[in-house]
């Protein structure tokens, strides 16, 4: 019986390709962000490198002040600081004297815009508990370029862009710039690039437009699934009126789920088209047939007892007769298993009394070959299929047992249930058959009947299609049959059938 999973990833499967997108809309993206990053790292590069440079002018034109050694000179620090500093670009001056070391050393003297002078120290405590006078002394030997966040005193956050020093006889200077996180320097160098809003909002677009697509591709895989759902009901439940179209949620599907139910009733129509012919051709037959048999019956009684010859036609033309009317019967089971194949029939069958009753009919027929039949038949088991198909199925499975079976020989029959399905099992004490051709004698025409034994008698009669019907009905159940040799002779056929739900 077919199972509901789905079959491994081919070249051509949908799943496969959903995959390969889905691996193409991570890929993109990081590719133009990992680019795009490295862009704007550049860029931020060269603006700190302009911020710099701009530290260094402004530490430039405040070295002639910073290095007088006249103290009356320091009240003149913070007019010139007014000059470079102002809303968007904040200066701080600090100061260590020759001989002191470390970060504690450094004084604050003056910053523009300017700074309450009840607030300079809460100011140089900031600055110090935060590391900042840390790389202020580090940079008595070098300028630094630094985007550092500062959070001063009043709560507000700068970002601090570059230090750089002034050493004179009496010390060292050093001239902190910063600018507001809101100003323009403080949103390019202040902020991540995936922060950034134009980043965020275009992120968001592609993960919309992902969304959509793979919503899409969802959509169609589910429609997908549901008329393989409906199909596995037509072919393993029999269930009609429900259609393709019925399961359809996509409009562009829709042609495809009307033509599959066109096909669908296509197939039942040439089910019942071949089921009519068969009957129809095996009346027609059998009416010429019926009147060739009634013929012989004058012709035996005018054949004189001597007559060796009119005897010997009349056999041969009787044994034609019964050989045709068997070929006739043979070609409408045939015709019909082709119809049940197209259009199998899916309903409950009560396989125990009904494999009870053929063991009960055939039971006569086999001890009268001096053949002993056993059964063993579990109570209540039922399968999916049709009583007709089933029938066929074990009534070709006990004639094929029988016809090889010998004298004093015995057949066992067994009906089980297995999990999910119910195994038939039949075994005989017949020669078996070799190894090479267990498949084989499911095969259309294949036949080995014995010419001695029980069936010897009647192996004129079997056209080879006996255990070919068998495969094919089962296999329309959506079971399975398979042979193989007994361990002490002899053949076992085992037939598995879906249990009714």
């Amino acid at each position: 019986m077919a199972t509901t999973a789905l079959p491994p990833l081919r070249a051509h499967s949908l799943v496969r390709r959903v995959v390969l997108l889905a691996g193409a809309f991570i890929a993109v993206p990081l590719v133009l962000y990992i680019t795009l990053r490295d862009v704007y790292s550049e860029r931020q590069l060269l603006l700190l490198e302009g911020v710099r440079e701009q530290g260094r002018l402004v530490a430039t034109a405040l070295t002639p002040l910073l290095q007088e050694e006249d103290v009356s000179a320091l009240p003149k620090i913070a007019g010139e600081l007014d000059r470079f500093g102002g809303p968007e670009t904040r200066l701080k001056v600090l100061f260590r004297k020759s001989g002191d070391a470390g970060a504690s050393s450094f004084y604050f003297v003056a910053a523009a815009p300017a700074v309450d002078t009840n607030q300079l120290d809460d100011e140089r405590q900031t600055l110090l508990k935060q590391g900042i006078l840390e790389k202020v002394a580090a940079t008595c030997n070098d300028r630094v370029a630094l985007a550092d966040r500062y959070h001063a005193p009043d709560g507000s956050e700068e970002l601090l862009t570059s230090i750089t020093p002034v050493l004179s006889p009496t010390g060292c200077w050093a001239i902190v710039m910063s600018h507001p996180l809101d100003s323009i320097i403080g949103t390019q160098l202040g902020r991540a690039y995936w922060t950034r809003p134009e980043v965020q909002i275009a992120g968001a677009i592609y993960l919309l437009l992902a969304a959509l697509t793979f919503g899409v591709l969802v959509s169609i895989r589910r429609s997908v699934i549901r008329f393989r759902d409906l199909a596995q009901e037509i072919r393993v439940d029999g269930k009609d009126g429900a259609t393709f179209a019925e399961r359809n949620e996509v409009a562009e599907l829709g042609g495809v789920a009307r033509e599959f139910d066109r096909m669908i009733g296509r197939l039942r129509a040439s089910a019942r088209h071949l089921r009519q012919a068969a009957q129809d051709n095996a009346h027609a037959f059998k009416t010429p047939i019926a009147i060739m048999r009634q013929a012989i019956e004058p012709l035996r009684r005018l054949a004189t007892t001597g007559d060796d010859r009119a005897n010997r036609a009349l056999q041969i033309l009787e044994s034609s007769v019964d050989r045709l009317d068997s070929l006739v019967a043979a070609s409408r089971r045939m015709d019909e298993t082709m119809a049940e194949l197209v259009d199998p029939p899916r309903e409950r069958v009560h396989l125990s009394a009904l494999v009870g009753r053929i063991a009960a009919g055939y039971r006569p027929l086999i001890e009268g070959r001096r053949i002993a039949l056993y059964a063993d038949i579990e109570a209540g088991l039922t399968a999916l299929g049709g009583e007709e198909l089933i029938e066929t199925i074990v009534e070709n499975i006990l004639d094929n047992a029988v016809g090889f079976s010998p004298e004093g020989g015995r057949i066992d029959l067994g009906l089980k249930r297995n999990g999910a399905r119910v195994i038939l099992k039949v075994s005989d004490q017949g020669p078996g058959v070799p190894e090479g051709d267990l498949e084989r004698i499911f095969e259309r025409q294949y036949s080995q009947r014995p010419t001695e034994g029980a069936g010897a008698d009647d192996h004129r009669w079997h056209s080879g299609l006996g255990l070919w019907i068998v495969r094919r009905n089962v296999e329309a159940m959506g079971g399975d049959v398979k042979a193989l040799n007994a361990p002490k002779g002899g053949l076992i056929l085992s037939v598995s059938l879906p249990v009714a739900r």
